[in-house]
């Protein structure tokens, strides 16, 4: 999983750029944990404490919500969990693709570090 972080120095923006297939931790990264710290080492926290556990562990946000659980991190829009059975063409399942991630916790960690160390410097 490669990302890279930016900081529009002309207004101020931060950006998380994730690799294929993990957009959307990118997304999350910035509109959930922003540059708060506390709730970025949370996080962190959480990733060890459940290390090798079996219990799961939710941070819901207005759009996104991370699930920990088997040392898997997922991130999945708050939309796709609504248990509403509606069809929909198949050319939506790049959306859901673009919705939801799942990455290990030793990944997730990194970056949660790498963001962390970021947001401080800048």
């Amino acid at each position: 999983m490669d990302y890279e972080f930016k900081k529009n120095t002309l207004d101020g923006s931060y950006h998380a750029i994730f690799s294929m297939g993990h957009e959307v931790l990118g997304h999350w990264i910035i509109d959930e944990l922003g540059k708060d710290v506390e709730k970025i080492d949370m996080v962190i926290e959480q990733l060890s404490a459940l290390k090798n556990s079996t219990k799961e562990w939710r941070l819901t946000g207005d759009e996104l919500t991370l699930c920990l659980q088997d040392n898997e991190a997922l991130v999945q829009a708050n939309c796709l969990f609504s248990e509403e059975d509606e069809d929909f063409e198949e050319d939506f399942h790049f959306y859901d693709e673009e919705s939801m991630s799942v990455c290990g916790f030793e990944d997730l960690a990194q970056a949660l570090e790498a963001w962390r160390a970021f947001v401080i410097r800048f």
